[in-house]
């Protein structure tokens, strides 16, 4: 997705009026002390200089009421920064006021540092540190995680595999690969070199098929969260079969999942109904599962 492409889809989801004021209503408890709102940027969580985070607590906060959406960058896991997440920050302020959000970095691909497990490990990380703060936060720990494209990637694993608290409750899948053996990959020449930058091999075990280990289409089960998926039908990056296929396994696991594929690349070129569209169902899930 293009800085462009993603501006453009920002301005439109500022302009989405939710139908369901009432799941925002996070009033705090009378003989509570009325919290200001609160912006703390580069929290670190972490050794690395890209372990940080930006926290955005609303005015009124409870650690009963008040729960978290987080947002996860793209970038092929080797670019990309919060930065480019940021402003959808003020969107969904303005749409669910009630809500803690967290936009997050994670430490990019190296030769020396690769991406997985590390950068699921990323968000089980600052997830348990907000879990471990939640009183001093006022907080609710339960979380929402809006990813794209890379970010998309890791948001379902973290999910589908290592939450093993249920600590999330839904995923917003946008542009996110799912299965690394789809022939798309699979019939790339250049993809066992680079699943091979990409994966600590010391962190699996011996004869662990790494292009099913990291794919989300593999670790779906029953605990999976629900999951909306959105893909363009010409994506040069992530083809559309692979949020078919995603959305039947969940289907086949009774997980409650929404697929809408768009016209257009990957979130390139989406006409400004599909974009619409988009966050409508995302709204839709951050009331229905976050609430």
């Amino acid at each position: 997705m293009t800085k462009t492409t993603f501006l453009y889809i920002i301005a439109f989801f500022g302009i989405i009026i939710t139908s369901s004021c009432s799941s925002d209503d996070n009033s705090a408890a009378d003989d509570t002390v009325y919290l200001e709102a609160e912006t703390q940027l580069d929290v670190s969580y972490g050794i690395h200089e890209q372990h940080t985070y930006d926290l955005y607590l609303p005015a009124g906060r409870s650690s009963e009421f008040t729960k978290v959406i987080m947002l996860i960058h793209g970038g092929g896991w080797t670019s990309g920064d919060k930065s480019d997440m940021t402003g959808i920050v003020s969107a969904i302020q303005n749409l669910h006021p009630g809500y803690a959000i967290v936009n997050v970095n994670y430490v990019l691909a190296t030769m020396e540092i690769p991406a997985f497990p590390n950068q699921f490990l990323d968000i089980k990380t600052i997830i348990t540190k907000l879990t471990n703060e939640k009183n001093e936060l006022q907080i609710n720990p339960e979380f929402g995680l809006i990813g794209v494209s890379a970010g998309a990637h890791i948001a379902m694993m973290y999910d589908y595999f290592y939450d093993t608290g249920n600590k999330v409750k839904f995923v917003a899948n946008i542009v996110g690969p799912t299965d690394f053996d789809d022939p798309f990959y699979a019939e790339n020449p250049d993809f066992e070199f680079l699943l091979a930058l990409l994966v600590d091999e010391s962190a699996y075990p011996p004869g662990t098929d790494y292009s099913q280990a990291i794919s989300p289409l593999y670790q779906v089960s029953a605990s999976s969260s629900p999951t909306c998926l959105f893909y363009g039908t010409v994506d040069p990056l992530v083809p559309v079969s692979n949020g078919i296929n995603l959305h039947q396994k969940l289907v086949d696991n009774s997980i409650d999942t929404v697929l809408k594929i768009y016209e257009g690349g990957h979130g390139d070129n989406w006409s400004q109904a599909d974009i619409l569209d988009m966050y409508g169902t995302i709204n839709g899930y951050i009331a229905e599962y976050l609430p």
